[in-house]
């Protein structure tokens, strides 16, 4: 029995008792990954990526252990939710034009002290201050660093588009204006290369394009660090308590530990692993959280048919965004049809062993997208459920 025939043993064993289509995350390899993730980041602290997991239970989880501080948001509504829920350091990890949360930050000691907000144009200052609403706590702030690789005088772009603050003299002259600013507090430094994070460089039958991609993210590290630590050393001119400097994604962590400008590393793909994270050559994790769909029709021999399962990532339409049939082993979308709304046929010859009733598991493309689609994950250990707890959905909370 394969590796992943005894995976697919023990989650119908688990799951037996529960009716698909379900979720599940399997607790030896989330904490597997877990491991990998702080022996990477070699002593700095991994800042959990929410977004990443969408799930309270196992952010709590995950955060319980040595290694990990801190959590990395993605709305201002959802990171005055996890303070309001007993979550002391979240890091806002995008601008928010959210006046109402504002408001509450602003007038909410306890959250001011605990969520810091991004920003990269002085006019998040003023919509900031224009939405207090007679607050007057300090509201934290952090920077944004462009890390795009700019080539042939800046004609080639690579990278995300993100903040506007590219330059050393750019960012410390927004650091002069928080600085002069009251209501506000300069405490960080933020910098996602997801070029080099989020991009895998092994991509299976491909040998020249990943050989491009080591290529560029190798040119890309090397600009990247030296910019970031003349970054660094211009905003601490302006601020010099600054309490952290951000860096990294589950792609690159060892890479941006080694950063002596860098204090902590952001990370949460690492954690569930989805099938976007398979074409690296720096690490290997392991799939960790799946869902389900039964099978309910048997069109004929080699096809199966299961309920729904059509669940795209974001990002640029591609097959890449897809959820994958991951047990059992062999089967595949119908080009014809793909991954449907309410249907979807699966063809091989493993299908001709499924009956209907039967599970067939997936991974979707990305992380803790897959939560928006559930409201509660199994968790499993061995091959026990031993609890059900519910994601943002399931408690009522949809943030974008």
């Amino acid at each position: 029995m394969t590796a992943r025939a005894a995976d697919r043993a023990r989650y119908d064993r688990a799951t037996a008792h529960l009716d698909a289509p379900l979720a599940i995350v399997d607790l030896d390899a989330f904490d597997a990954n877990a491991e990998d993730l702080v022996r990477r980041a070699a002593g700095k602290p991994v800042r959990v990526a929410s977004k990443s997991v969408r799930c309270r239970a196992l952010l709590e989880r995950v955060l319980a252990r040595d290694g990990f501080r801190g959590i990395m948001s993605f709305t201002l509504a959802e990171s005055l939710w996890l303070a309001r829920s007993g979550f002391d350091d979240i890091l806002l990890a995008y601008p928010s034009a959210d006046r109402s949360g504002f408001a509450e930050l602003a007038a909410d000691p306890k959250l001011a002290g605990a969520v810091t907000v991004m920003v990269d144009d002085p006019a998040h200052l003023d919509l900031i201050d224009a939405s207090r609403d007679g607050g007057r706590e300090v509201v934290r702030v952090c920077l944004e660093l462009d890390t795009s690789l700019k080539l042939l005088g800046g004609r080639v772009r690579v990278g995300a588009r993100r903040s506007p603050l590219h330059s050393p003299a750019q960012l410390a002259d927004l650091a002069r204006s928080v600085a002069r600013r009251p209501g506000f507090r300069l405490v960080g430094i933020m910098a996602y290369e997801g070029h080099i994070a989020g991009v895998g460089d092994s991509v299976a039958g491909r040998p020249l394009r990943s050989r491009a991609i080591r290529l560029m993210q190798a040119t890309a590290r090397r600009e990247l660090a030296e910019r970031r630590a003349a970054v660094v050393r211009a905003v601490r001119a302006v601020v010099p308590d600054l309490e952290f400097v951000n860096g990294g994604g589950t792609g690159s962590v060892q890479h941006t530990a080694a950063e002596d400008a860098v204090t902590e590393i952001a990370a949460g793909s690492g954690l569930y692993v989805p099938r976007l994270f398979d074409n690296y050559t720096s690490f290997t994790g392991r799939p960790a959280a799946l869902f389900a769909q039964p099978v309910v029709r048997r069109p004929g021999v080699g096809v199966v048919t299961v309920l729904g399962g059509g669940y795209p990532a974001s990002g640029a339409a591609g097959r890449d965004r897809l959820p994958v049939p991951y047990l059992p082993e062999g089967l595949s979308y119908d080009p014809q049809e793909g991954p449907g709304e309410v249907q979807t046929p699966l063809l091989g010859s493993p299908a001709d062993d499924l009956l209907v009733g039967d599970k067939v598991w997936f991974r979707h493309a990305k992380a803790g997208e897959l939560a928006e689609r559930f409201a509660a994950l199994h968790l499993i250990e061995g091959d026990t459920v031993t609890a059900t707890v519910p994601t943002y959905r399931g408690e009522g909370q949809t943030f974008l």
